[in-house]
């Protein structure tokens, strides 16, 4: 069981609040780009923020957000409207007359996963509870008893180089190297799973009341894109991308 998500509350919103934010327009659903990419009937192209697609299968990611938004009016509420650099517009997309963003309900399907890019506590705690409850139900890719890959399986891990993937495991020891900081969760530092953390980021753990060396010998959770150097990497841009589990 998560004791703490850092920096989420402690008590988890309803699904419904907290990714409100600014409105950013509104249109109808032309066409579904790819898993969480749509077009709107006035040329615009939207990428929904916060998430991030839960399956390799390009086909079936696309099918799974097509059935929700295919042709229905949609309210856009975002942090920034700001386009990246392929002109697309992110956003927290609203069906007419719902006040749940899409992204809980792709969420609540298991068809896709919480990413590390919210900055609003309240908007990422309710994401995280549309994650959780799918995971409760088994749904989508949680029916998968491997979607969290295991911290002692590098090899498990090192199959998804690229993608965006939840580990789960036990840091074994906290390390220092130059500017880098290593949560090592095997013996073999070159081969085994690590959490890599600069020295950067120690600012933002030192105001979020957590230092690295205090998840030594706690069981934790952490998501973001697999890298291979030796053995493979997830790299901690966010605080966030770190859970606390229960136990040891």
């Amino acid at each position: 069981m998560v004791a703490s998500l850092l920096l989420l509350s402690a008590g988890t919103p309803a699904m419904s609040t907290g990714c409100t934010f600014e409105p950013q327009g509104e249109g109808r659903v032309a066409a579904v780009i790819d898993a969480r990419t749509f077009r709107l009937d006035d040329g615009r192209e939207v990428r929904l923020a916060g998430i991030v697609p839960a399956v390799a299968d390009r086909t079936k990611a696309i099918a799974a957000l097509s059935a929700i938004i295919t042709g229905r009016d949609v309210t856009l509420r975002g942090e920034d409207d700001t386009p990246d650099r392929y002109g697309r517009q992110p956003a927290f997309a609203f069906l007419a007359g719902s006040e749940t963003p899409v992204q809980s309900e792709l969420l609540l399907r298991g068809e896709a996963l919480v990413s590390t890019e919210v900055t609003d506590k309240d908007c990422a705690a309710g994401l995280v509870a549309a994650e959780a409850e799918a995971q409760r139900a088994k749904n989508g890719t949680w029916a998968d008893p491997a979607a969290i890959k295991n911290a002692e399986s590098p090899g498990d891990i090192l199959a998804g180089i690229g993608r965006f993937t939840v580990v789960e495991g036990k840091d074994l020891s906290v390390r220092q190297a130059g500017a880098t900081t290593y949560l090592n969760f095997g013996r073999n530092w070159t081969r085994d799973f690590a959490v890599t953390i600069s020295r950067r980021m120690m600012p933002a753990f030192e105001a979020a009341g957590l230092l690295p060396k205090s998840l030594e010998n706690r069981r934790i959770r952490v998501r973001g894109y697999v890298e291979a150097r030796s053995g493979p990497r997830i790299e901690v841009l966010r605080v966030g991308q770190i859970e606390v589990l229960g136990g040891n």
